[in-house]
């Protein structure tokens, strides 16, 4: 399999975790934003990364969004499943995979790449890195208002996470699922801000045992 990716896309960190965790072999190709469209638009329609290209007769020749890369998988090879057996607790999961797609992740953006162009831009500031930033930062409309939204949303976010992952090892029932892949995943680049490392070192022991369990990589600020 070969997984179309931008190196430091927290969504694509979200399919390589679940790969890690089904153990299946794959492949990264990393491409450049914004050229990106052109390999990307004619297989999936979609102008986003992730894409899966399973590479496998009988198999679709590719997969578009990181929710549909983890149904994908879970067909694809079942164990170990990140579906839950409970029908109720496996709504409740895709519930929060849901929401932490379409808002914490973003929310997550916003600060990072805020972030990297203000305080943190010591963290790498050559030319290149600096361009791949103002890029972001111009296609998503960063801006310090929408960056203050954001944070507070973040704020609702990590309170209702600690509610739940302080009492158990997992976000819903007792294993692993795509909520906590979500999570470990679309929260990772907050490991670099210092305010969050300190105010909420049990989320990144959280994210780092997710990492460890699923073979992949520490994010950027943990390793």
């Amino acid at each position: 399999m070969l997984l179309l990716q931008f190196s430091t896309s927290h969504y694509c960190r979200k399919a390589r975790l679940a790969l890690g965790y089904k153990r299946i072999d794959y492949k990264v190709e990393n491409l450049n934003p914004g050229l990106h469209i052109l390999k990307v638009k004619p297989l999936t329609g979609l102008t986003t990364l992730p894409v899966l290209l399973p590479q496998i007769e009988g198999q679709p020749q590719a997969i578009g969004d990181s929710t549909q890369i983890l149904k994908f998988l879970e067909s694809y090879q079942p164990e170990p499943s990140l579906f839950l057996t409970s029908q109720e607790q496996q709504t409740e999961a895709l519930m929060l995979e849901d929401w932490l797609d379409e808002s914490i992740g973003t929310a997550t953006r916003f600060v990072y790449y805020h972030f990297r162009a203000g305080e943190g831009k010591q963290i790498d500031p050559s030319l290149s890195s600096q361009i791949v930033i103002g890029v972001v930062r111009k296609q998503y409309g960063i801006n310090n208002a929408n960056v203050e939204l954001a944070t507070n949303r973040l704020v609702i976010a990590l309170t209702e996470l600690s509610n739940r992952w302080q009492k158990s090892d997992y976000l819903v029932g007792e294993r692993l699922s795509v909520a906590d892949i979500s999570a470990a995943a679309l929260l990772s680049p907050l490991a670099l801000i210092p305010q969050y490392r300190q105010r909420y070192s049990w989320l990144f022991e959280r994210i780092v045992q997710i990492h460890q369990l699923c073979g992949e990589a520490l994010p950027p600020g943990l390793n």
